[in-house]
């Protein structure tokens, strides 16, 4: 399995509009077993996203979706930036399989 966890800043006071458009983008992602949407409650403008992917390859692929370039599109203008990313190797969990059965 393949995972990454991020912190994105919002625009101040758009948080609730790129949460919006993340979760209505994330829905039958071939190859995604979680896609979770988190707020930080120290911090307003922040937002965590942790993403579990059968692999490397489902997730690079998700990218050039045309629902999920329009909802890049969409989520830009009130994205303020990045703050990091890290990738992870998931081995399970509740609520993930092994990553060996689709």
């Amino acid at each position: 399995m393949y995972g990454l966890i991020g912190k994105m800043r919002a625009a101040r006071g758009k948080r609730d509009a790129v949460m919006d458009v993340l979760r209505a983008s994330t829905g039958a992602l071939p190859g995604c077993l979680s896609y979770i949407v988190a707020t930080d409650p120290a911090d307003a403008d922040a937002i965590w996203v942790t993403e579990v992917w059968t692999d490397q390859a489902s997730h690079k692929a998700s990218l050039q979706l045309p629902e999920v370039q329009a909802a890049i599109a969409k989520a830009r203008p009130f994205i303020a930036g990045f703050e990091f990313q890290v990738e992870t190797h998931p081995v399970g969990g509740f609520g993930l399989t092994d990553g060996k059965t689709g």
